[in-house]
């Protein structure tokens, strides 16, 4: 009889250490992961026009590069936390307040086309860097703009918030260029400002220029021009100090980038007809971003 008691009492032992152990376990999640198990979802933060990165085909259905390096790192994250059933919810954002958005804990974490730089990175954290890319210009092909320097005196178009529209505004008064910059809220607004004729260039990073191109009614009409005004590395966002969360996003990109799983995420999105138009970008990879791929660093490279 004793040894019943004493083998339910072994069992009743076991399972109390066991459930404790999950406790512990469970306390020592801090910040971003803390959140999210204790939540049971992610809020992902995506751009409603950066193809091919991160993009609405409306209906709240959100696509792109970007996007499916975000899915990535849903999947880990159940793998890590235990948390087969994890929910992930994806709010759109703009360039202006993608920071504060992420700062006040809004958004967990955001892919898109998010600049790397020495300045954000004193308000937020950056992961691994996913893309490189160059500053140019969309135009169209009988504007006779080649690069920027045919810009004097003329209306160009760019998107606030944004890297490009720094550059582009201190190249104006470095420069003496008289242009007429015209700063819009999205990219499409952007590219629609162009296409309209109020402007006679688009400045963005050259892998957007290309999908804009490739979203277009008239993708042959236009070209994308110009020696390049800088070179900067795209990262994931997330709040800043968050050194357990950043190990798992990490972690991810650099395995994708291993194994040459992102070469099969750029071939579909860079190399393939996308949606809405199933038009190619015809975009191959740089140098730079085969480089960044072999070499992976999350350091600015502005």
């Amino acid at each position: 009889m004793k040894s019943f008691k004493t083998l339910a009492l072994l069992t009743s032992l076991a399972a109390s250490l066991s459930l404790f152990a999950g406790s512990i376990a469970a306390q020592e999640l801090t910040g971003t992961l803390k959140k999210i198990k204790e939540a049971g979802t992610i809020t992902l933060g995506a751009r409603e026009s950066s193809a091919p990165f991160s993009y609405s085909l409306g209906n709240d259905k959100f696509v792109g590069f970007s996007v499916d390096l975000m899915m990535k790192i849903v999947d880990r994250l159940k793998v890590e936390l235990k948390m087969p059933d994890l929910k992930y919810s994806i709010i759109p954002f703009t360039a202006q307040n993608r920071i504060p958005l992420v700062q006040n804990g809004t958004l967990d974490l955001e892919c898109s086309s998010t600049t790397n730089t020495v300045e954000r990175q004193q308000q937020v954290t950056f992961s691994t860097s996913f893309f490189v890319i160059g500053t140019r210009l969309l135009t169209a092909k009988d504007s006779g703009v080649k690069d920027f320097t045919d810009l004097k005196g003329k209306n160009l178009s760019t998107t606030a918030g944004t890297t490009s529209e720094r550059l582009i505004n201190k190249y104006n008064d470095d420069k003496a260029m008289g242009m007429n910059i015209m700063a819009a809220r999205e990219n499409t607004q952007s590219f629609l400002t162009v296409d309209s004729g109020r402007a006679v260039a688009f400045m963005m990073d050259d892998a957007i220029l290309y999908g804009e191109r490739a979203k277009s009614k008239n993708p042959e009409k236009w070209d994308i021009v110009g020696t390049p005004m800088s070179r900067e590395a795209y990262g994931c966002m997330m709040k800043k100090d968050d050194a357990a969360f950043k190990k798992i996003v990490d972690e991810t990109l650099i395995s994708l980038m291993k194994s040459g799983e992102i070469n099969t995420f750029y071939k579909k999105w860079f190399e393939s007809p996308i949606p809405p138009r199933d038009t190619s970008l015809a975009f191959p990879q740089s140098a730079d971003l085969k480089a960044l791929y072999a070499n992976p660093s999350d350091q600015a490279i502005q």
